[in-house]
């Protein structure tokens, strides 16, 4: 190592899934993560790991090949995105008797939290627990996701908490042009902004909009289709058996600006997940003034001010989902006083930089090899 202005500089390594350029919420956090210590001055190296289905994963807990590399690996410090556990929660073990550096694992949220039959979430709970025992220290993106590992771990590890940023776009619509968008539209132009997989609601949605009277609304589903495709064949069956063909419109996924014009010319964002550990998309979504029906399960709550600035939906929960739509619909100026809510929100909210900053300090204070 050698010094530089943020003191030592950092030679690090980032194990993760599939790649940074990946789209999800917490690729992308993983992404400015590391964007932020290379202008600290600090060396980054992803190591990319297969995506495969989880028991294949368990098997990369025995390959020596990649105990080998990963413990040969010139880091002084050794980042794991908590989403690979099940390729590293014996692993970590066997690299820990190697003389491996200190490992930190990035947490966006738990596998054993998200809803699926008691049985299987045991089975997984069991596993992550291996995992986070594993690792010596934390990145957390809520304090939601902090408490959900505390409560698996028989002792606390050093941790920081650092929240998603949501201002990564270049410009944001002021009040009067929220005021403007909303008063103007004949009809309510609702947002499906994540990919589409089981987790993220939207076949519960799709119910909640084919029981409503009012018609004056469409929804734009904006997200990969292929992550899950039999779940994508079958809610698109659902919406042509529901008869919502011609107002529920599947765009695919947007990146970038493209991503702003979707919020940009939004009324109401509805990703009625069953768990988010934070949800940047929300955040996000505040940033354009728009609304949040988002789940009461996870971080969202640290976001969702109930009824001020967005709704809080329990899963499952069809009819609170249906009652919530039905409001907004009916009633533009309470559409209107959310909508400008969420605005003041998010401009309360902490930067990327400011958060991005807060977890590179972290590392930076943190014991590492020589």
């Amino acid at each position: 190592m050698h010094q530089s202005g943020a003191g030592l500089t950092m030679r690090l390594g980032f194990v993760l899934y599939g790649n940074l350029g990946m789209l999800s919420g917490g690729f992308l956090y993983d992404r400015i993560l590391v964007e932020h210590c290379r202008r600290r001055g600090h060396a980054v190296e992803e190591f990319s790991l297969p995506w495969r289905p989880y028991g294949w994963g368990l098997a990369h807990n025995f390959s020596p090949v990649l105990t080998r590399r990963l413990a040969d690996a010139p880091w002084n410090l050794m980042l794991q995105d908590e989403l690979a556990h099940p390729s590293l929660f014996r692993l970590n073990r066997r690299l820990r008797r190697r003389g491996a550096p200190p490992l930190v694992a990035v947490v966006h949220h738990l596998r054993c939290r998200e809803e699926r039959p008691a049985w299987q979430n045991l089975l997984y709970r069991l596993v992550e627990r291996r995992y986070l025992a594993s690792v010596d220290g934390f990145i957390f993106n809520s304090m939601d996701t902090r408490r959900s590992v505390e409560a698996l771990l028989p002792a606390p590890k050093p941790f920081v908490v650092a929240p998603p940023g949501g201002d990564r776009f270049a410009s944001y619509p002021d009040e009067a042009e929220i005021a403007a968008r909303t008063r103007a539209a004949a009809s309510l132009r609702l947002l499906f902004l994540a990919n589409v997989m089981p987790r993220k609601g939207l076949h519960a949605l799709v119910r909640a909009l084919a029981a409503l009277s009012h018609e004056k609304w469409e929804l734009e589903v904006v997200g990969s289709l292929t992550v899950e495709p039999g779940y994508t064949r079958a809610v698109r069956r659902q919406v042509e058996a529901a008869g919502l063909a011609g107002r529920v419109h599947f765009r695919g996924p947007r990146y970038g600006c493209d991503v702003a014009a979707c919020l940009a010319s939004s009324h109401l964002l509805t990703v009625p997940s069953s768990l988010e550990g934070f949800g940047i998309v929300y955040l996000e979504a505040m940033g354009f003034g728009l609304p949040v029906i988002a789940s009461r399960h996870g971080g969202a709550r640290e976001l969702v001010v109930h009824g001020e600035n967005g709704f809080l939906v329990a899963p499952g929960d069809l009819e609170a989902l249906i009652t919530h739509l039905d409001l907004l619909l009916k009633d533009r100026q309470k559409l209107l006083d959310m909508s400008l809510a969420s605005r003041r929100h998010f401009a309360r909210h902490p930067t990327w930089a400011e958060s991005a900053g807060r977890a590179v300090r972290f590392l930076e204070q943190f014991p590492q090899a020589p």
